[in-house]
């Protein structure tokens, strides 16, 4: 009988060929006309969890996209593990970037390029395969206890999955949660993610005349609400990239002294990041941190588009009745969504420009979270990453916000263990996505290893 990692090295081109099949799916989940792919791809993965032996293998429906829901729960005396991730995917725009088809996963110089290829199909289905290989070796078992919970609203704002981690956490009791939706630090670095910042995501409406007027005729008297919207995001920041809400740092938590000695020897050249990660003629932000302080522990706002107005070919002069400007702000321990957000919000009615009225709305939230590093869950993942890939584990934090961590956290006390197998060039939310095969196979060979590691 092969071992686990055995039977899926033996796998890996089924394995390939089934994660292509799902990246076809195009899951956008903010997309109204996708509503139906979204749904395709949860039934996919309901089937898949029935055949490699997963129980109480059903849909969850709620408002929105449903979730998918399976358990196995046989191995007495062990520990019970939480397995999360999500089947949706960030629209694929702009189209012209790409070299090849958004959903039609392409091989190039040893990576898979698909929306969805790293965030988070492809991560997400390492776990699926570490758990059919398991059952493999294990003669239909499992080392451990396994939940799973996958969504399919992630990519906007994942309120359906909030919603049932909130009203029903004994249906998700676990011991610790596993989410593989991070990123190595570098190419051939087992990494943990330790560290999340949270969010708040807003649009801010500006209403000028009761409806589009003329510019030629009632420009100099009717109000613009793109200026005004170019008024209120000027003084949201000063020049030094300095956010200049009243009260906005006074809770912001700084990291640790050992903390910031950890991520000084990390392997990390700020030119390379600008050059090929960023690809910008200089970087930008606070003076006195780091591009990894700025990045993983201050707090950022950011603009992220203005719909409204003519955008059409050729010329329009006229000025528009409303615009909406949607705005975010990454958040840090210990700052919280809803009080940043009031702040937020009463600056920017504070400095509203004469003529227009103002309606400044909360899109979703979610809040920032640290992880200890002493739990026995991070050791075993730890133990698990050396063994395969000859390493010791750095732990980093991310930029990035994953906020069922924070619900985990909160409603079920339990820690997760964010091991990630993605790269910082991988594009995710971007045009050419991909995921690096071989940490694909090896993110495989680690969730086997570390489920096997708890097991003992």
């Amino acid at each position: 009988m092969p071992t686990a990692v055995e039977f899926a090295r033996g796998e890996y081109p089924r394995f390939l060929d089934e994660l292509k099949a799902l990246l076809r799916i195009p899951s956008v989940s903010t997309l109204p006309e996708h509503k139906g792919d979204v749904r395709r791809a949860a039934e996919v993965l309901v089937a898949e969890l029935k055949r490699i032996g997963m129980e109480n293998v059903r849909l969850i429906e709620g408002s929105g996209h449903p979730l998918v829901y399976a358990d196995w729960l046989h191995a007495a005396g062990k520990p019970t593990c939480l397995c999360y991730g999500h089947y949706d995917v960030q629209p694929p725009d702009p189209l012209d970037e790409w070299l090849t088809p958004p959903f039609e996963p392409t091989e190039r110089n040893g990576n898979l390029f698909a929306r969805g290829a790293v965030d988070d199909k492809g991560q997400m289905y390492m776990q699926v395969k570490a758990l059919e290989s398991l059952f493999k070796a294990h003669t239909g078992k499992l080392p451990l206890n396994v939940r799973v919970i996958l969504e399919g609203e992630e990519e906007v704002g994942g309120e359906s999955i909030a919603k049932f981690v909130r009203e029903h956490p004994e249906q998700l009791k676990a011991d610790f949660a596993l989410v593989s939706d991070t990123e190595m630090f570098a190419p051939e670095l087992p990494t943990l993610c330790v560290g999340l910042r949270g969010m708040i995501y807003t649009e801010i409406e500006a209403r000028g005349a009761k409806n589009d007027v003329h510019s030629g005729m009632y420009g100099g008297a009717a109000p613009n609400p793109f200026v005004a919207l170019a008024q209120i995001i000027a003084q949201l920041k000063d020049k030094d990239g300095r956010i200049l809400i009243p009260g906005f740092y006074d809770k912001v938590q700084a990291p640790s002294k050992d903390e910031l000695k950890a991520w000084k020897s990390l392997p990390f050249d700020e030119e390379h990041y600008r050059l090929n990660e960023v690809g910008s003629v200089q970087l930008t932000g606070e003076p006195g941190y780091s591009v990894i302080e700025r990045t993983w522990a201050r707090p950022t706002l950011d603009v992220h588009g203005m719909p409204g107005g003519f955008i059409g070919a050729g010329a329009k002069t006229v000025i528009p009745a409303k615009a909406v400007a949607k705005v975010s702000m990454r958040l840090v321990p210990d700052m919280t969504p809803k009080e940043a957000f009031q702040q937020y919000k009463s600056y920017v009615e504070s400095i509203k420009p004469a003529g227009v009225e103002l309606d400044v709305r909360l899109i979703h939230s979610g809040d920032a979270i640290v992880i200890g590093t002493d739990n026995p869950y991070i050791k075993a993942a730890t133990k698990a990453l050396k063994q395969v890939w000859n390493k010791d584990t750095v732990f980093i934090r991310s930029g990035g916000s994953i906020p069922i961590v924070g619900d985990f956290e909160r409603h079920l006390k339990i820690p997760t263990v964010m091991m990630g197998f993605g790269l910082p060039d991988d594009n995710l939310h971007a045009p050419n996505e991909k995921f690096h095969l071989a940490n694909f196979y090896r993110g495989i060979e680690s969730i086997i290893t570390f489920f096997e590691e708890l097991g003992k």
